[in-house]
């Protein structure tokens, strides 16, 4: 992840597997493992902090893009590993605008990534959705999104729903200021091959579709 610059995902490894060699270190007793256990420890601690600096600067300076090319059948990019990176616990309020949260796939979709930023992050407070109507079938369309509404609103949360008819991009910002767009948007992952199928409930066994995923901060970010 590292040498492929998608610094904020190696980032998140960097500092879990600092965590994990030094609960190790805690158990060893062999003292030349030890001494590797700690130099490893410290190369982990100075590049995580070169990362920090690195991606920091490029905040700073509007400059920050990473790409995410996920191929076509690739598996691994359930919304908890594409989004986590981007989450802090400081995240209170989310946009999503994506012309097709619309047909019941899509709409299991959108109900996934709500269910991962409230696993994610305990602050987030509103969620912001844009999306066109279905006007083949609108009435289960609106039927979802406002038993999703109501459910969200019992823990707390406002889902601020609106349609547009001229809504063609794919985008996902965070008040933080991280921006995610998806070439797909929500809808990347393929059917499954039956219900009972594995990949049917854990989306990183899912298999993909291709798209391209683009990551971009910014200090300006929409106003509620």
């Amino acid at each position: 992840l590292d040498q492929s610059g998608r610094f904020q995902e190696s980032l998140v490894c960097y500092q879990e597997g600092i965590q994990l060699l030094i609960d190790v270190l805690k158990v060893s007793k062999d003292e030349s493992k030890r001494g590797h256990y700690r130099e490893k420890i410290k190369g982990y601690m100075d590049r995580a902090e070169q990362i920090k600096a690195h991606v920091n600067q490029m905040k700073e300076d509007g400059k920050y893009h990473e790409q995410i090319k996920i191929s076509g059948d690739a598996t691994g990019y359930s919304y908890e590993t594409l989004f986590k990176p981007y989450i802090s616990n400081t995240l209170t309020e989310v946009w999503v605008e994506d012309p097709y949260i619309r047909h019941t796939h899509q709409l299991y979709n959108f109900l996934r990534f709500c269910e991962m930023l409230l696993k994610s992050c305990s602050k987030v407070s509103k969620i912001h959705l844009l999306t066109s109507q279905d006007d083949a079938d609108s009435s289960q369309q609106n039927g979802a999104l406002l038993e999703l509404k109501d459910s969200l609103s019992a823990l707390g949360v406002t889902l601020d729903l609106q349609y547009s008819s001229t809504i063609h991009d794919r985008e996902i910002r965070f008040e933080t200021g991280w921006i995610i767009k998806i070439g797909r948007g929500l809808d990347y992952f393929k059917k499954p091959k039956g219900r009972f199928s594995i990949g049917c409930c854990d989306y990183d066994l899912r298999l993909c579709h291709e798209t391209t995923v683009d990551i971009f901060h910014t200090k300006h970010t929409k106003s509620s």
